[in-house]
């Protein structure tokens, strides 16, 4: 660490900003600028940023992996090929050939039409920087699945008013590539810092910057790793860099906050982008990728998610500060919804594909763990507005286990649903699980009784709603839900939810 605004001892003083040149190093693969890839958990042509250092091991194996074929709604398995035991040598022997990718499978040719779809949407479907993350290792990059081109386009779902609003939101908000080019600078510089203080400390960029779910507005998580035979108090090492922190000239305003998981927040010096750095919380890691997967499994996650964060921000339940839900517990109530519905949007990843999502893996392969999942092409063509109203509909009135009636024609079933859950209230009987992708019953767990509503974190299993803690907050957020589906399902706008300009404006004036 040095003094504020000098340059270290033996370091060339630098006038472009305020930092130092980085050495060069091999890259981390975040951007991808081809169609084909959308529906994909594969990532072709990425651009390149400056890295994270991932560091699996290598193998001399010579045989090549083997043909995955597409997924749809769940089904995996769908020619003799695909066996757990070719999975399991497709996950041995991808990492012998860093070359190597996925087969190339050519999409059919579109009909003339659709060129001038995919001129409209290209902004949002190849402008994206996130959608790939092969290991600096590993110059790894597949090709995407053949599905329908249609498919390919965003457009494709926007054809009434309330989709295209969402698609224009979407596109005004979304983060750029640039803003993650500055988050990946600043966390790249202070990996170097914090090694003169922890040698062996490595600094992870996580949460909605890498999933793919983030703002131009969004801040910067970070988790910085150190390993050890014997684990680091948070609150001390985090008190070390808070000291160490403000001889660091890029860096100011900073703030060490005790809570569950204690963080050090602080802002770039100059500006509004704002960091929250823990301490080896690296189940944080591990669903940033899996959050990631799904982002990238169909075209209309990322935009429905963004809506959905928007409109609960502006109807004052999405801060877990102040005892309503975070973000995090927003993202996975919305791939819950998707993967109930009676065509799934998705799947469950972690249940088709524990291996590739275990929480055993080494941190420093979880990345490779998503590049072993073939593409999942859903047969539900719902447009964005329909899932959003599907949505609020769902949390407002049609919350309850998909399968509970499911041996009685649907006009019974609702009956006597109704008459079974009279007194009872569905939130408090069920917990939504993505892992399972099912609402599952509550056990008498201290995680589950007497808690308003049960989200369930994928790896640790515990309730990430949990500061959902008081009966008024809980009803207001029931409220919202309710009163929001009323009024869109007649109105079909959406900005009589959501002020959609004044968000926009909003996002525009933070960049």
């Amino acid at each position: 660490m040095y003094q504020r605004n000098a340059a270290p001892r033996g370091r060339p003083a630098y006038s472009n900003g305020l930092y130092p040149p980085l050495p060069v190093t091999r890259c981390y693969d975040y951007n991808h600028q081809s169609v084909g890839g959308v529906n994909s958990f594969h990532a072709p042509e990425p651009q390149r940023l400056p890295p994270y250092e991932w560091n699996p091991p290598r193998s001399t194996s010579n045989v090549p992996p083997p043909h995955t074929p597409t997924m749809t709604n769940g089904r995996k398995r769908q020619n003799i090929e695909y066996s757990p035991h070719m999975v399991k040598r497709q996950r041995l022997d991808t990492f012998s050939h860093p070359l190597l990718g996925s087969p190339v499978i050519q999409a059919p040719s579109p009909p003339p039409h659709l060129e001038q779809v995919r001129a409209e949407s290209s902004r949002s479907s190849t402008s994206s920087y996130e959608r790939s993350y092969s290991s600096p290792q590993f110059d790894i990059h597949p090709q995407g699945p053949a599905v329908p081109e249609s498919f390919n386009s965003l457009q494709a779902y926007a054809k009434d008013k309330l989709s295209r609003q969402m698609v224009e939101l979407f596109e005004a908000c979304q983060q750029q590539s640039s803003d993650l080019e500055r988050k990946e600078r600043c966390r790249a510089q202070l990996q170097q810092d914090i090694q003169g203080i922890y040698a062996v400390a490595r600094l992870y960029l996580t949460g909605s910057s890498m999933n793919g779910l983030g703002c131009r507005s969004s801040d910067a998580d970070l988790c910085l790793v150190i390993k050890g035979t014997k684990r680091p108090d948070p609150i001390r090492v985090l008190s070390h860099l808070q000291r160490a922190f403000r001889s660091l000239s890029y860096v100011e305003r900073t703030q060490l906050i005790r809570a569950k998981v204690p963080i050090l927040r602080f802002r770039e010096r100059g500006s509004d982008l704002e960091f929250d750095l823990n301490i080896n919380n690296t189940v944080g890691i591990r669903n940033t990728f899996l959050l990631r997967s799904y982002a990238y499994a169909d075209l209309r996650i990322r935009p429905m998610i963004l809506v959905i964060k928007k409109w609960a921000r502006h109807s004052q339940i999405n801060d877990a500060s102040k005892g309503t839900l975070s973000s995090y517990t927003l993202v996975l109530m919305v791939l819950h919804y998707l993967q109930t519905l009676k065509d799934p949007v998705l799947p469950s990843l972690q249940r088709d594909y524990p291996e590739c999502f275990s929480p055993s893996v080494d941190i420093d392969m979880v990345p490779e763990g998503p590049k072993r999942v073939p593409p999942y092409v859903s047969r539900n063509q719902s447009s964005l507005g329909e899932l959003l109203v599907g949505f609020l509909r769902y949390y407002a009135t049609e919350f309850s286990p998909p399968s509970l009636f499911s041996f009685l024609c649907p006009a019974s079933a609702f009956l006597v649903s109704c008459f079974w859950l009279r007194g009872r209230s569905r939130w408090d009987k069920q917990v939504i699980s993505v892992r399972e992708a099912r609402a599952l019953p509550k056990t008498n767990s201290h995680e589950w009784t007497n808690k308003y509503i049960c989200v369930e974190e994928p790896f640790e299993r515990n309730n990430v709603a949990r500061a959902v803690h008081e009966k008024m907050k809980f009803d207001t957020i029931k409220a919202e839900f309710a009163e929001s589906y009323r009024i869109l399902k007649d109105r079909k706008d959406l900005n009589s939810i959501l002020p959609v300009r004044a968000v926009i404006n909003k996002e525009s004036s933070r960049r």
